[in-house]
């Protein structure tokens, strides 16, 4: 088994796994995929530094990762692509309605967060643990130079790469890069493995949905967006939770429950030890808003204040 360290994992056969440990706020996972002399980057990191290293690291395990020609964004999170810049002449890639969503939050707005966290009492300070540890300085996301909505077939050399748009559900784009010659899949945030997903866009059906193609296929070598590698097993844990949590939420939207206090009234169960249990809060404001409560938060200074609040707690 890969053991979840720091750093690029072999998966054989020009396959490859860039790991963060713990996989918490911001700790993505990167791809590499190469044949016959060619490279596709399946995502970069959070911070300039963080993708520089990651790169390094890739040229000096193959030469093939001395010029990447593609870089595919899986979404538009910036711990996946706010090290875009640092792949010079290569082909940005993601769906339209990443494109789009990539416009909404700048490097330049996490900065001024996170320099004013003091500002918003609890929430600025469960900021500054988030996003405290990383750099937002310098950064300019080279806007996609290819878009595509559903599926679209590249080639990485000889070795067929399947782009497939799940979103909306983590984001508004969610992309699935599939190598069907190597049992292989990137899933983005689609799952987080050992961490709790969250549920920032919706619907959850069709999240509940990308885990179901992702069980369909042929696939063995399974890396997400965040956390150690994963089995089909792990993808079943990420479904159970989203199902779980959707029916425990309409439960208590039937009931009159306020979203908020649903948030605190959900017991977890085995869930709770799952990193950044926290992240209930926003998942239930997001399914209350899908069940048509327009009055669940949506802003992030009183999504973080509730985060702050759930913290810790099993």
């Amino acid at each position: 088994m890969t053991p979840f360290t720091k750093g690029l994992h072999d998966l054989g056969n020009g396959i490859y796994a860039y790991l963060q440990p713990d996989g918490s706020w911001g700790w993505s996972n990167a791809g590499l995929i190469t044949d016959s002399g060619e490279a596709l980057l399946v995502d970069t990191l959070f911070d300039l530094k963080l993708t520089a290293d990651m790169l390094s690291e890739m040229r000096r395990a193959t030469r093939d990762a001395e010029r990447i020609e593609t870089v595919v964004n899986t979404h538009a999170n910036g711990d996946h692509c706010y090290g875009n810049q640092l792949v010079e002449g290569a082909a940005f890639v993601a769906s339209e309605a990443t494109a789009l969503e990539l416009e909404t939050v700048t490097p330049a707005m996490l900065k001024q967060m996170v320099e004013a966290a003091d500002s918003f009492g609890a929430a600025g300070a469960f900021f500054v643990e988030a996003f405290g540890p990383f750099d937002f300085s310098n950064i300019e996301v080279p806007p996609p130079t290819e878009t595509f909505s559903g599926q679209q077939t590249r080639h990485v050399g000889d070795k067929e790469v399947r782009l497939i748009e799940v979103g909306p559900a983590h984001t508004r784009g969610d992309v699935l890069v599939h190598v069907p010659e190597d049992r292989a899949i990137y899933t983005g945030d689609i799952l987080f493995i050992e961490g709790t997903p969250i549920l920032w866009e919706g619907p959850v059906g069709n999240w509940v949905a990308a885990c179901d193609l992702i069980e369909s296929l042929d696939v063995e070598t399974i890396v997400p967006g965040h956390g150690p590698l994963t089995d089909k097993a792990g993808v079943r844990g990420v479904r159970d939770y989203l199902t779980f949590v959707a029916a425990e939420a309409r439960t208590r939207y039937d009931a009159g429950m306020a979203a908020q206090d649903a948030a605190k009234d959900i017991a977890l169960g085995n869930f709770a030890n799952w990193l950044d249990s926290e992240r209930i809060a926003v998942n239930v404001a997001t399914l209350y808003r899908e069940f048509g409560d327009t009055s669940a938060p949506d802003n992030p200074v009183e999504l973080f204040t509730q985060m702050a609040a759930l913290r810790g707690r099993s």
